[in-house]
């Protein structure tokens, strides 16, 4: 059944048109008036609904009854991640929202070759929050994981670090950098627990020695993925996967 992603105030009963992504999907699936779909705010739950209009440009649906179904990851895994070229950073956003990534921090590290800023920076980040829209309709997420703004990786660090212990604990739980370096922990015994872990890991020819220890210094313990080198996009969604489908 189709699923769409509705961020409108849902309520059984209600009558409303779709928003325009959502009518433009259905347009193209040729969906008809007594069409069968599923709507979700966002935040929790679903809901029923019936097509009850199809025009050119708008498609009205019927609210049906509400759902309380979950299909969260039960570890919240939020990825910070030096941005891969090109269509990689869209192809590690989608594939994130569907392995159950709580949250996705883009970053700008010393060897990244994409760099944003200004207009681009927000275009993008539109861009990547609606590929993890369409993920979630596709997998059945009804919860929608955010894309912050990408940010420098030191900017980022001293963020990180700046906020109290119990603040940090609570939001981001146990930090994690991946790195090559001898000593850095196996990833089956760093990561033992059910709270929340958060990860970073560099952009094309990772992080830099300088940028490793900035992570270290403030408080990530070093995670190994074992001796292959993985390539940006592949390493994060490896521990993701590992922490999420259980």
């Amino acid at each position: 059944m189709p699923r769409f992603h509705c961020p409108l105030p849902l309520a059984t009963g209600a009558v409303l048109d779709l928003p325009e992504g959502a009518a433009r999907h259905a347009q193209v699936l040729r969906l008809q008036p007594g069409s069968a779909v599923t709507l979700f705010d966002g935040l929790g739950g679903e809901y029923a609904a019936t097509v009850e209009h199809m025009g050119r440009r708008d498609v009205t649906v019927h609210v049906g009854a509400h759902q309380s179904l979950e299909r969260e990851a039960s570890r919240a895994v939020h990825l910070a991640v030096g941005m891969p070229a090109n269509e990689r950073m869209d192809w590690l956003v989608e594939k994130a929202a569907e392995l159950g990534v709580a949250s996705i921090q883009p970053l700008v590290a010393q060897r990244s070759v994409l760099k944003l800023s200004g207009e681009r920076a927000q275009k993008k980040r539109a861009h990547w929050q609606a590929i993890v829209v369409a993920a979630c309709e596709q997998c059945g997420r009804n919860r929608v994981p955010l894309v912050h703004g990408a940010v420098a990786l030191d900017e980022w660090l001293a963020g990180v670090q700046a906020q109290p212990a119990e603040t940090r604990r609570h939001d981001l739980g146990e930090c994690h950098v991946l790195s090559l370096q001898p000593g850095a922990k196996p990833l089956a015994l760093a990561m033992p627990g059910t709270g929340p872990v958060t990860l970073l890991s560099g952009p094309e020819g990772g992080l830099s020695a300088t940028e490793e220890q900035a992570a270290l210094d403030a408080g990530f313990v070093a995670l190994s993925l074992g001796p292959r080198v993985l390539r940006s996009e592949t390493a994060p969604l490896a521990v993701l996967a590992a922490l999420t489908l259980r």
